[in-house]
């Protein structure tokens, strides 16, 4: 947490809790240490899906299918959703849990290494939600480029990394190499040409990034 608790208390005692599979998934994911949006993040993307209101959305990182199917709840019946994931278990499971939510025919997952699926993935898209290995995000962001709309955003999750990425003295040994990527990062995506980026220190940080052009 980047923030002090209390403030992260008080800010999620604010936001009404969620019903149904997203609550289910929710308490899954607290009792099977599964990592998800947190609950700052969560209402970050759903308030930006309903501004930005994208036809089309590319998730990588799966998981169990949390953050598919709150955009999915988040946005119009039109718009489309394709989720990269690399483990199999983690596959089987967002599937059994988007179709328990009735999200089956808007959220198609691709099963493997995002690497090789990205370059291969044709389509353009509004939105993307970035939310996988955060050693690999640079190399992600640049395959996603080529498919992101002028006009669209890119949403990265953990950038901060428990705030490590701030601070050397919070730096645990055995992260250094993905703070280090992360800083590489965040400087590279605040400095590109005909992109505005802002980071936004909620959860265990967030980085908003629109293309112009």
């Amino acid at each position: 947490m980047i923030k002090k608790e209390y403030v992260a208390s008080y800010i999620r005692s604010l936001y009404p809790t969620h019903e149904g599979i997203l609550k289910e998934l929710e308490v899954y994911a607290l009792e099977n240490h599964v990592p998800i949006v947190e609950r700052e993040v969560a209402q970050l993307l759903k308030v930006l899906l309903k501004i930005y209101k994208p036809k089309r959305i590319l998730e990588i990182g799966t998981a169990i299918g949390y953050s598919a199917i709150l955009m999915a709840s988040s946005t119009e019946d039109s718009c489309t959703i394709e989720t990269i994931e690399r483990r199999l278990d983690m596959v089987d499971l967002a599937k059994e849990n988007i179709k328990k939510a009735k999200y089956d025919h808007r959220i198609r997952i691709h099963y493997g290494e995002a690497e090789s699926i990205l370059k291969d993935l044709e389509d353009k898209y509004d939105f993307i939600f970035l939310d996988a290995a955060k050693g690999q995000y640079l190399d992600f962001f640049n395959d996603c480029v080529k498919l992101l709309n002028i006009g669209g955003i890119i949403v990265s999750d953990n950038v901060l990394y428990k705030g490590m990425v701030a601070s050397d003295k919070l730096v645990v040994r055995r992260k250094k190499t993905i703070v280090k990527r992360l800083r590489q990062y965040l400087k590279y995506i605040n400095e590109l040409e005909n992109f505005e980026t802002c980071v936004i220190p909620i959860g265990d940080g967030v980085s908003i990034t629109y293309r112009e052009e």
